[in-house]
């Protein structure tokens, strides 16, 4: 695959270079705000859109070594646009119509690539939310067990507590998890996307 030389906007963002983020800012930002703006959203939300965009796109990175093969802005308004999508519809808002004038010409696996991304972040995003609502005792199992640093005879230990208890409240605290996330209005609009 052919990396874009867009790809320096990437770099840039990864090594928290102020210039080259104050570039991605001087010529993207506007594009997103009269996105936003056409489409039922505030000053806020296309900032708030911008900055949750870049943030995506800065873990995505780090965590998957993120390599353009098409402009830097036409992934930026892929991300954009999925994220305010998804934001419309958790706000409920029925008749919007969406108005696209970003003059970019996108390549199927590059949309697929943006919305994969999104897919991915709403993933992790509801995850963590219903994580944060398990009692504490409950995170640090799991967090301790998740690490890789210990087995679970450690946990058991660093915790106080036998083997067959760690082990046995482990999976209570997966099912206690899972069902918060599957009950969740959250998790029903991911399946609709995903099918969708």
């Amino acid at each position: 695959m052919h990396i874009h030389e867009d790809q320096q906007f990437i770099e840039a963002l990864l090594q928290g270079d102020h210039a080259g983020i104050s570039e991605i800012y001087r010529r993207f930002a506007g594009e997103v705000r009269r996105f936003v703006l056409k489409n039922s959203g505030s000053e806020d939300d296309a900032r708030d859109m911008m900055q949750e965009a870049l943030m995506i796109i800065t873990r995505q990175a780090r965590e998957k070594a993120l390599a353009l093969s098409c402009p830097f802005g036409a992934y930026l308004f892929l991300v954009v646009r999925g994220k305010w999508l998804n934001e419309l519809r958790k706000r409920k808002r029925e008749a919007v119509t969406i108005v696209e004038e970003d003059g970019y010409t996108y390549e199927r696996q590059d949309i697929a690539q943006a919305d994969n991304l999104l897919l991915q972040e709403e993933r992790e995003q509801l995850f963590w939310e219903k994580f944060k609502l398990l009692g504490e005792r409950c995170q640090k199992l799991l967090r301790l067990s998740w690490a890789g640093s210990h087995n679970m005879e450690q946990v058991a230990s660093l915790l106080g507590v036998t083997y067959g208890y760690a082990r046995k409240k482990k999976t209570e605290c997966i099912d206690r998890l899972m069902f918060l996330i599957k009950t969740s209005r959250e998790f029903a609009l991911l399946q609709s996307q995903m099918k969708g």
